[in-house]
């Protein structure tokens, strides 16, 4: 039986560190990979001098991954975050600029699908879906990447409580960060949270082909892909210059957010991009008081407007107050239990039933 990276993470994390916390809750595992039984990946120490008193817990973690069932081989290394000097400065990467011209569509190495999720117009969650489908997919046994790709409102650092800056070994290639059991790239990390992105054009198409080429995503099943909402450059660049799978477009049940979701779906279209279903988002409202269900937004609009469009309809999330303090929080309401994670799971196991995660 071929072993997890879940299984492999969960082992890890039993190995305390010596001033607290584990590898895996302190985020300290980097570029995990399984290739059948042979496994590899780095763990990043917070500086150079922490490195070096690192060896014995370097083996410990080989040790402990090597006698799991399933494991025929492990390669950990041993790396710091930060220079070792103050004479050699970390390597830079500047993200945002031209985009390097391309032969034809890409895909990153080792990952199986790319799935946008798509809203036609901002406010109707599609970010809290994306990551929370991430999160969902992810305890539903799938190796799952996550990119950020809202260049101007980066939302998924905090969503899913991470704020450090990857790190990049040679100033090209970037190191992702890893969250919830799933791998992260957000242009949020690159930048200070407080500094706007003031970039036309071709230095949005710039960061996107960066974060998708020069992220060393490792295996995966599923990239989801959190667009920016509307029908602008980061939208085409993607179905124009990636191998995309298919797109998810997220709505409300209101008029106004389905006349948008219709010019979304519109232009997945056009750019010949499989448009695999419809989420109705906020669709109901349970008082915790009296238990009495409202539809704030309207009933049933995203499963009629699936139906006239030829496109199922994946799944109805209710609106709650737990949800949004998850977010805010940075634990996915999908990584616990209750009504609202199990939504999300039910629509989780209808892609992976379905083939399309």
């Amino acid at each position: 039986m071929a072993v997890t990276e879940a299984q492999i993470r969960d082992a890890l994390a039993q190995l305390a560190l010596p001033d607290g916390g584990d590898l895996i809750g302190r985020d300290m595992v980097r570029a995990l990979s399984v290739d059948g039984g042979q496994v590899r990946f780095v763990i990043e120490a917070p500086s150079p001098e922490i490195a070096q008193q690192m060896e014995p817990l370097r083996k410990a973690a080989e040790s402990t991954v090597a006698a799991l069932e399933g494991v025929e081989s492990v390669s950990v290394a041993l790396t710091a975050h930060g220079p070792a000097s103050p004479q050699k400065p970390a390597p830079s990467l500047k993200v945002g600029g031209h985009p390097k011209p391309q032969q034809g569509p890409m895909k990153p190495a080792g990952v199986d699908r790319i799935l946008a999720i798509a809203s036609g117009k901002g406010g109707v969650g599609k970010s809290t879906v994306s990551s929370n489908l991430a999160v969902a997919l992810a305890r539903q046994g799938r190796r799952v990447g996550l990119l950020d790709a809202d260049i101007y409102g980066p939302s998924q650092p905090r969503m899913m409580g991470v704020n450090k800056r990857p790190a990049s070994p040679d100033g090209k290639t970037i190191i992702p960060l890893h969250a919830h059991g799933v791998t992260i790239m957000s242009i949020g990390f690159m930048l200070d949270p407080d500094q706007a992105v003031v970039w036309r054009g071709p230095m949005l198409m710039g960061a996107l082909q960066q974060m998708l080429g020069q992220v060393e995503w490792g295996e995966l099943d599923v990239l989801i892909v959190d667009l920016p909402p509307g029908t602008g450059d980061v939208q085409l660049t993607l179905c124009q210059k990636s191998e995309l799978s298919g797109a998810i477009v997220v709505s409300t049940p209101q008029d106004v957010a389905l006349l948008d979701a219709r010019k979304a779906i519109n232009m997945f279209e056009m750019l010949k991009t499989p448009v695999l279903g419809l989420i109705e988002n906020m669709s109901t409202y349970i008082c915790p008081e009296c238990g009495h269900e409202a539809h704030l937004f309207g009933h049933g609009g995203v499963a009629a407007e699936a139906e006239k469009m030829g496109v199922p309809l994946l799944g109805a999330l209710p609106i709650d107050l737990d949800t949004r303090l998850a977010g805010d929080s940075g634990t996915p309401i999908a990584a616990g239990d209750g009504p609202a994670a199990e939504a999300y799971a039910r629509i989780a196991a209808g892609l992976v039933k379905g083939g399309m995660a």
